[in-house]
Parts: structure tokens; C-alpha cells; sequence
């Protein structure tokens, strides 16, 4: 009987052994693609390689180099700026979208219609977008300012990518029309997740569409908003290809540096001065900034609810 237990066990130890066999292939390709990769650059932010020969360990000098370059900094700022207006418009129009969808008083039909309209920008490639736009807002034959020029709107073309002031905010406003898809259907997700009976109740109660909207339907998608936040935020702060794309490599179209990120300076020092070592310091300042803000965030939205 004993000796028949052990058997039985035995079998079974090696059914499951065999079931590590089949996400083995997983695990080697995520350590080789992934995990290296980050342990890899780790390595080389406390060297001094330049991409051929071997690397010259100098501590933390790569690191007070970075956070003491002020074109470092300034290309930070610039990121933020881009993110902070893409964020804004982004979920503006991702409320106002939820918001009508959502209300019902109107109970607007075609849902599923609308969402993959809307989620549509988010399925194009960077590059397409990049050269739509380009050829739309180029200031001598784009069809932008001739449109505004006929209808005497401004009296010459505007040069949307040649003017420091208005260049950033330009790659904003598409960037936040490639994403807002994305958050109206997140956030439209949370929304048909609450109980309709909340809001045929305020309803009843005489609650107003903005009254219901503040009082039910934001502290209920706290959840949410933690998410489509910090994803935005992560993804943001890591803006490389519609503005490198739009400035042609931060050179042409980009006046005084308006549109340079900071993964493009990164790309900078990583591949084109061959500064392996300084790239691969920069790439970790950047992730312990977005660290340190995603906390924030977290401790900011992820608090208990109300």
C-alpha cells in the first residue's frame, strides 16, 4: 500500500515537472530579452564604454553628470511640457465622451461603433502620423494654413514646426489625438462597471448630470484614473517617436531644441556619439524619476475611498 502511494506520487511530481517544460521557452526568451537587457545597462551606467572595447568601471560619474547637465534637464522639461498638455486634452475629451455615453438621460446607441472610431488614431503607426501631419501642417503648402489663409483666419502661414512657441504643443495635440481612444475606452470600461441603480437613484433624487458625474461616477473610477495616470505618465515621459519624427531626428523643424525629449537625448549620447555608458545613466534617471512620480501618483489616487 505504501509502496503504491510513493508511485503515485512520484508520478504525479514528474506530471508537473513536465508542465514546466512548456513555459520554459517563455522564461529563456523574457531573461535573454528582458531581463538582461535591464541588468546589461545597469551595468554599463557606472562605466565609461563606448560601444567596442571594454568597459571602464567609474562609479557614480555618469550619474552626477546627468543630473548636473542642464540640456539634460531642459530636455526633461520639455517632455513634461508635451505630456502635461496631452494629458489635459487627452482626458478632456475622454471625459466628455464618457460623460455623454454615459448619461441616461441620453442614452446614446452605437457604443460599440463610436469606440472603434475613436480608438482608430491609436492603431496607426507613429511613422504614418508623423508623415500625415507634416504633410498637413507644412507652413508653405500644407492644407492646414491654406485653409486658414482662405477664410482669412490669419493673414500669412503659420509655421507650426519652425516656431519654438508653438511647435511643443503642436506634437500635444496629435499625440492626445492618438491616445484619447485608448482613455475613453478605459474609462468608459469603469464607468459600465458601476451599478446603473446609483444613478437612476441621484436621478430620482434630482441630482444633475455634473452632481452625479462628481458625486458618483469620479470617486467610483478612483481605481481607473490610477491606471490610465500612471500609464500615461510612464508612456509620456518616454515620448521619443512622433517628435523625433516630426523634428527629423531633432535637427530640422526643431527651433532651439523645443521638441528634443528626453529618450531623444538619450538616443543622442546612446547611438549617435556612441556614449554608452552616459545613455545608459541617463535611461535610469529617467526611471527613477517616473518612479518617484508614479508613487505619488499612487499615494495621491490610491487612497481609500470615500
Amino acid at each position: 500500500m505504501a509502496n503504491t502511494q510513493v508511485a503515485k506520487r512520484t508520478k504525479k511530481r514528474n506530471k508537473d515537472n513536465i508542465a514546466y517544460l512548456f513555459v520554459l521557452p517563455f522564461v529563456i526568451v523574457f531573461l535573454i530579452f528582458s531581463v538582461y537587457p535591464v541588468l546589461r545597462t545597469l551595468y554599463l551606467s557606472f562605466t565609461s564604454y563606448r560601444g567596442f572595447g571594454d568597459p571602464v568601471w567609474i562609479w557614480l560619474d555618469n550619474y552626477k553628470r546627468a543630473l548636473t547637465d542642464k540640456f539634460f534637464w531642459r530636455a526633461f522639461w520639455n517632455t513634461c511640457k508635451i505630456w502635461g498638455v496631452n494629458i489635459i486634452v487627452q482626458l478632456g475629451l475622454a471625459f466628455l465622451l464618457t460623460i455623454i455615453f454615459s448619461d441616461i438621460k441620453y442614452k446614446m446607441r452605437g457604443l460599440p461603433i463610436f469606440r472603434a472610431i475613436y480608438y482608430l488614431p491609436n492603431l496607426i503607426a507613429a511613422t504614418s502620423v508623423a508623415f500625415l501631419f507634416k504633410t498637413l501642417l507644412d507652413w508653405r503648402f500644407g492644407s492646414v494654413n491654406q485653409i486658414l489663409v482662405s477664410a482669412g483666419i490669419t493673414s500669412t502661414p503659420i509655421n507650426w514646426m519652425g516656431d519654438a512657441s508653438i511647435a511643443p504643443y503642436v506634437i500635444s495635440i496629435i499625440g492626445a489625438w492618438m491616445w484619447f481612444g485608448n482613455s475613453f475606452i478605459v474609462l468608459m470600461a469603469g464607468v459600465q462597471g458601476i451599478p446603473t441603480d446609483y444613478f437612476e437613484a441621484a436621478a430620482i433624487d434630482g441630482a444633475g448630470r455634473w452632481t452625479r458625474f462628481f458625486k458618483i461616477t469620479l470617486p467610483l473610477l478612483k481605481p481607473i484614473l490610477l491606471y490610465t495616470f500612471i500609464t500615461s505618465l510612464i508612456g509620456g515621459l518616454q515620448l521619443f517617436d512622433l517628435p523625433y519624427l516630426m523634428a527629423e531626428g531633432g535637427t530640422l523643424g526643431n527651433p532651439s531644441g523645443c521638441m528634443q525629449t528626453a529618450v531623444m537625448y538619450l538616443f543622442r549620447f546612446g547611438f549617435e556619439t556612441g556614449q554608452v555608458g552616459f545613455a545608459s545613466a541617463i535611461a535610469y534617471t529617467l526611471f527613477i524619476i517616473i518612479l518617484i512620480l508614479s508613487v505619488i501618483q499612487f499615494k495621491w489616487l490610491g487612497g481609500k475611498e470615500d
